[in-house]
């Protein structure tokens, strides 16, 4: 497969880019591409939901009145889930998220997330990516080149670069990674994904290993 390559201003430069049909021009896996969305976001949660049980609750443990003889149902404590202000059933208590993911299927999930934004003709390949210091004006310009000012964007590069990272950082819905770490959510979230030419090679030896 071969890609034109665009320069910052969002022109092509009259070049092309050969691209790896065994990264970007499989056979999608929808589901490998599920897991591993799953697993991106399982792991991002906290887990540090919790309520208070009956032990927890502030309050008297006097018995409310008497069990029998009132006319009434039977009650204990103030601290009862029936009450208002009393503990909770079954609630949330901290717990770990995380899963396992085979490497096989995390590579398959990136590629396959790969092909379908090339058949999508959402891929685009820079000629460069330099920046001589942090300036986000540098990067809204590059973003409005490629019409993604308003929308979601993924910028892959050969190795993660801090003036571009910060130049991004105020622009909402930038995202800015290193070809070694492409995950398949960032891919997949993005409206166009900006490889830069020199990034190609390390992207691909990641995900053919």
């Amino acid at each position: 497969m071969e890609l034109e390559i665009y320069g910052k201003d969002g022109k092509s430069t009259g070049k092309k880019a050969k691209l790896n049909d065994a990264v970007f021009a499989i056979e999608s896996n929808d589901h490998a591409i599920w897991l591993d969305v799953k697993q991106h976001l399982a792991n991002r949660r906290q887990g540090t939901a919790k309520t208070l049980e009956k032990s927890e609750v502030s309050g008297s443990t006097k018995k409310l009145h008497r069990q029998k003889g009132t006319g009434g149902s039977r009650k204990g404590s103030i601290k009862s889930p029936l009450f208002k202000g009393g503990a909770r059933v079954f609630g949330p208590k901290p717990r770990d998220y995380h899963f396992k993911l085979n490497k096989k299927v995390k590579d398959l999930a990136r590629r396959s997330a790969l092909t379908q934004k090339a058949k999508a003709d959402a891929i685009r390949v820079l000629d460069g990516m330099t920046m001589t210091a942090p300036k986000t004006k540098d990067f809204v310009a590059l973003m409005k080149a490629f019409e993604l000012n308003d929308r979601r964007s993924l910028l892959v590069l050969p190795a993660m670069d801090n003036n571009v990272v910060l130049s991004s950082r105020n622009v909402q819905g930038a995202r800015v990674v290193s070809a070694s770490e492409v995950n398949t959510y960032d891919i997949m979230n993005a409206t166009k994904v900006l490889i830069v030419k020199d990034a190609i090679a390390p992207l691909e030896a990641t995900l053919t290993k």
